[in-house]
Formats: C-alpha cells, structure tokens, sequence
C-alpha cells in the first residue's frame, strides 16, 4: 500500500464494527487510487475507475493508516486515538494484533493486502494490486506457539495448488516479530 503524503491528507474515518468509512468523496477517490480500502457496495472495483462513493476500509487498513497519522478515527460520534482503534478491533477479531503485525509489515514492504477468506486465508497478496494482476501470494497467520500438525502443512500446500498461489505461513512471537515461510506444491 503506497500512502498519500501525509501534508495532503487528514481523513475523518467513521468506525462502523470492522470497518472504516470515508464519506469524503474526494478523500476516498484518493485513497482508492493508492489502493486502499473498496468503493462502498463494488464487490470487484476496477484501479482504474473513478467511483464517487465513499470508500470502506479494513480493520487493518484502519488502523495502519491511524498509526501513519493520516487518519481521524470516529467511533460513536468521538474521535479516539490509536490504541482505543487497536483495543477496539481487538474486541471483534480473534488474533487481531498477530495479524495487525503481519499486515503491518508486508505493507511497509510494499505489497497490497487484500481479505483472502475465500482462499481459507487470512491475506491475498499483491506485489501490482487487485484489478491489474491475480494475487500470487495467500498468507495465512499463525503464532510462534501454535503446534503446527503435519495435516496442516499439507494443507498450505494444496491450498497453494488449488488456487495457482504460493501459500506463506505468517509466524508471529509474542513481540509480534514476524518470519514468513513460503510454501509452493511440487510434483514428484
């Protein structure tokens, strides 16, 4: 995710259960085009197009773009800061920060996350960005302390196969230190 500078930007952010709303069209417009987050009600939103809706985001984008200082996040009418956002989505979502620290990281990296639950994932990865290439990358997050079965493994790999992605297991200690191991099907 490539962030608009910081001068430009000063977004309000309405916090809605998981999701983040940008009802500033032009502020959304914006952001659409630095690939983040998805024009409300377009399930498939070409890079290309100019959508005047306001733009959903993520819990992750949400809370990236806070710890960034671009954002101004409003929940039930007051703004809060970043810790409240984080305590907040940590409510809703098991395994929020663990996750929150691989988004983090793949995004200071450069890639482009997307929800990849329809791939039994927890991140589609980009190196190009949703609409100009398929993701070649399904990340799925674990903790440096889950016992791993070896049926789990093989999982990964043939989640890899099924859907012509290399599949990533995302390890996150208790510092949220994150290692990646790849995993790719290989025939014999």
């Amino acid at each position: 995710m490539s962030t608009p500078s910081q001068e430009k930007l000063r977004i309000e952010v309405r916090i809605h259960g998981l999701r983040g709303i940008v009802p500033d069209i032009d502020k959304s417009i914006q952001l659409f085009k630095a690939f983040i987050g998805k024009p409300l009600g377009v399930s498939k939103p070409d890079p290309n197009a100019v959508y005047r809706l306001p733009l959903v985001l993520s819990p992750y984008e949400t809370l990236y773009l806070c710890e960034k200082g671009l954002i101004e996040p409003v929940l039930n009418g007051q703004v809060i800061d970043c810790k409240t956002l984080q305590k907040h989505f940590e409510s809703l979502i098991p395994d929020f920060a663990k996750k929150y620290a691989v988004f983090a990281d793949l995004t200071q990296k450069g890639y482009i996350l997307r929800g990849a639950m329809k791939y039994g994932a927890d991140f589609a990865v980009y190196e190009l960005g949703p609409g100009l290439e398929h993701a070649p990358y399904v990340v799925t997050v674990a903790s440096s302390n889950t016992r791993l079965r070896a049926v789990d493994i093989v999982g990964l790999g043939r989640l890899s196969h099924s859907v012509r992605k290399k599949s990533v297991l995302a390890i996150v200690d208790d510092k949220g230190i994150v290692s990646y191991i790849v995993f790719k099907w290989v025939k014999t």
